[in-house]
């Protein structure tokens, strides 16, 4: 029973009903779901007329955008009876233009108009002198302005900015009071003014809208406009925060570029979430001017973000510093436009034309940077390609400016299709990375395997035997050749039990030096008949430890050992444009290289080249170099290591 109680059928079970609870959760509220969101908010000027800029009057076709530039336009049209009856509010979004509403009489019902700091203040005295007896202290207007508690906004003091402005108008403003009005069978006519302050024409629809709602309208509008973007966004600024860097220090180093990319996902889910609800920060932000900073500042914060992430895909250094001074520029452009608006000297809307050039030449000599960088470096051909749809985004929309041929804006596609297409590169990467990590681990275990077969084979008990003999002999000869013998024997003993811990690959000189203890004792051994000759021109690359050895070893053992009157194994090293070259040459006996390829193909335990084959793996895996081998029977051998300068990585190895 306790067994039973304790299994994981409990806790699997738990969960399915919980899934259930859920499923059944999700039919009822469906089953009672009404969705009231078709009706409950609409397009309010669905039968009316506009003039543009003072020109003539054209008719306002219902579900059509108006997509003409404008600096004043003028929109007439009538409320129906069905509507004042249905809905309770009229919904105004305004950015960066001024407006009044107004009905058949002229009276203003809604505005956000130019108002001078003393404007400001002239209506709150005049509010204040009619609520307030006349005796009272703030009557006085001098007293007033140094006593009155009111929040100074930066509206106030920027007057020439309209900012982004939401409205809400009950329809009991708009409703007649006498209803006979109604008997005429038309309804209210109200009149929309509005007035772009800046001297670039805006299309309408990009900058105002005007909905019919009921009396939590609003806040439906936000719920059914803008929540499930920003829910999915907020899933793209998680993965931005933490699943992409996160994902780089698992696979074992903090990637510069998952970094970056991991920060461009995030700001790119702020960016968007703040597009979605920017019709709406007025409702809870109430300084319109604010409003249009904190939205456009996140568009340029993006832009540096991108531009960060393109200098982290740049490898060449010099491409690198002009990538850092351009940031830089964008950067400092970015700021000086903040301080500007901050300080009330420009907007930064008005600034957006010089901003606009500072990011085209910006993102113009990042590209050119990547297109050079990309002739070396295939990771960059995806960074370029997913920066097309952005381009091509951008073009389109300068294109829209001019000819009109669409409401839409292509730089969020084109935004949208690059993340997207970088996610799935990062992600492929990731997983390519993650498979490069399993086999990197298998590497280690086999690089340990060979690395104990290098070490037992030296270790051997006849080689043991004839050091030790030869060692013995000395006592008797020369004590103290004999003590130095000893001691370059327990250090090469030592070198191969360190080999053990050592996984990355080792400066040439060390595998020399172990190489000079190991041929000292060979030399012991075969005294006059065997020469060593060093060559060495460079010590400056890496190599996997005890590579070289079963080399020399087989120099010694199979070439100049086997012998009569011995011979010379010669270590030479080179360096050429592409690659270190480490040279083992003896002038033994040689050998057939047909008849040993033949041999090591029958022979069924494959004993005599294993040895080889690991070193030849090592070496590729390590350094991505390769082993070549030629040899002239009677004439000798010589095997020469090829490293690639490509394959090394001076930092990893001289820090051992």
């Amino acid at each position: 029973m306790k067994r039973r109680l304790g299994s994981k059928v409990w806790t699997i079970a738990g969960f399915i009903i919980i899934l259930m609870i859920l499923v059944a959760m999700y039919v009822l509220c469906r089953k009672y779901y009404k969705d009231n969101s078709a009706w409950a908010t609409q397009e309010a000027m669905l039968d009316g007329e506009y003039s543009v800029d003072g020109g003539e009057w054209k008719p306002f076709i219902g579900e059509k955008y108006l997509t003409e530039h404008f600096q004043r336009i003028v929109i007439r049209w009538e409320v129906k009876d069905i509507d004042m009856t249905l809905y309770d509010n009229l919904n105004i979004s305004a950015k960066n233009v001024w407006f009044r509403l107004s009905n058949e009489e002229g009276k203003t019902l809604l505005e956000r108009t130019y108002k001078s700091y003393e404007t400001f203040m002239d209506e709150a005295y005049k509010l204040n002198s009619e609520a307030l007896p006349p005796d009272n202290p703030m009557q006085d207007r001098e007293y007033f302005e140094a006593h009155i508690n009111i929040d100074k906004t930066m509206e106030m003091y920027m007057p020439d900015t309209p900012g982004y402005t939401a409205r809400v108008l009950n329809m009991v403003e708009i409703r007649p009071a006498d209803w006979s009005y109604y008997a005429t069978g038309k309804g209210p006519v109200l009149t929309l003014e509005v007035e772009n302050p800046y001297d670039d024409g805006v299309r309408f629809s990009d900058c105002f809208s005007v909905i019919y709602s009921g009396d939590n309208g609003v806040y439906l509008l936000f719920f059914r406009n803008a929540m499930p973007a920003i829910l999915i966004f907020t899933l793209v600024c998680f993965f931005g925060l933490f699943l992409f860097p996160i994902a780089g220090f698992i696979l074992g180093k903090a990637d510069y570029r998952y970094l970056t990319f991991g920060g461009l996902c995030f700001l790119w889910g702020l960016f968007m979430i703040f597009q979605r609800i920017s019709d709406y920060l007025n409702l809870w932000i109430r300084d319109a001017t604010l409003c249009m900073a904190v939205v456009t500042l996140m568009k340029y914060i993006l832009i540096l973000s991108i531009m960060f992430y393109m200098k982290a895909n740049l490898k060449r250094e010099t491409g690198r510093m002009i990538a850092n001074l351009t940031s830089m520029l964008f950067l400092l452009a970015m700021t000086a436009a903040a301080v500007c608006h901050f300080t009330l000297v420009w907007d930064l809307y008005a600034s957006s034309d010089v901003m606009n050039a500072v990011t085209a030449l910006c993102m113009v000599i990042l590209a050119v940077l990547l297109f050079q960088e990309a002739k070396s470096s295939p990771g960059v051909v995806h960074v370029l390609i997913a920066l097309a749809p952005l381009t091509l985004s951008i073009l389109l929309d300068a294109l829209n400016d001019y000819f009109d041929f669409t409401y839409l804006h292509f730089y969020y596609f084109g935004l949208t299709i690059t993340m997207l297409y970088q996610i799935f590169r990062i992600i492929m990467d990731l997983r390519t990375q993650h498979k490069e990590a399993i086999r990197h681990e298998k590497m280690q275990k086999e690089l340990y395997e060979a690395q104990v077969g290098v070490m037992v084979s030296q270790i051997q008990p006849h080689f043991m035997y004839n050091a030790l003999s030869s060692i013995a002999m000395m006592c008797t000869l020369d004590g103290k050749k004999a003590k130095e013998a000893t001691i370059t024997f327990a250090k090469y003993l030592r070198g191969n039990m360190d080999s053990l811990k050592q996984k990355k690959p080792v400066p040439f000189s060390q595998e020399l030096e172990h190489l000079k203890k190991y041929l000292y004792i060979e030399k012991m051994r075969f005294e006059d008949a065997l020469n060593i000759v060093y060559d060495i021109e460079t010590e400056d690359f890496l190599l996997p430890q005890l590579s070289i050895q079963p080399l020399v070893e087989n120099a010694v053992k199979h070439g100049v050992g086997m012998k009569e009157d011995g011979g010379t194994v010669t270590i030479a090293t080179r360096e050429t444009d592409e690659d270190f070259r480490v040279i083992i040459s003896d002038d033994g006996v040689g050998f057939d290289m047909e008849e040993a390829k033949k041999k090591q193909e029958t022979q069924s335990d494959g004993k005599s080249h294993v040895g080889m084959e690991n070193t030849r793996r090592r070496i590729a895996d390590l350094c991505g170099g390769s082993v070549m081998i030629e040899s002239t029977p009677g004439e000798g051998t010589v095997a020469t290591v090829i490293l690639p300068k490509t394959g090394q990585d001076l930092s990893s190895g001289f820090t051992e």
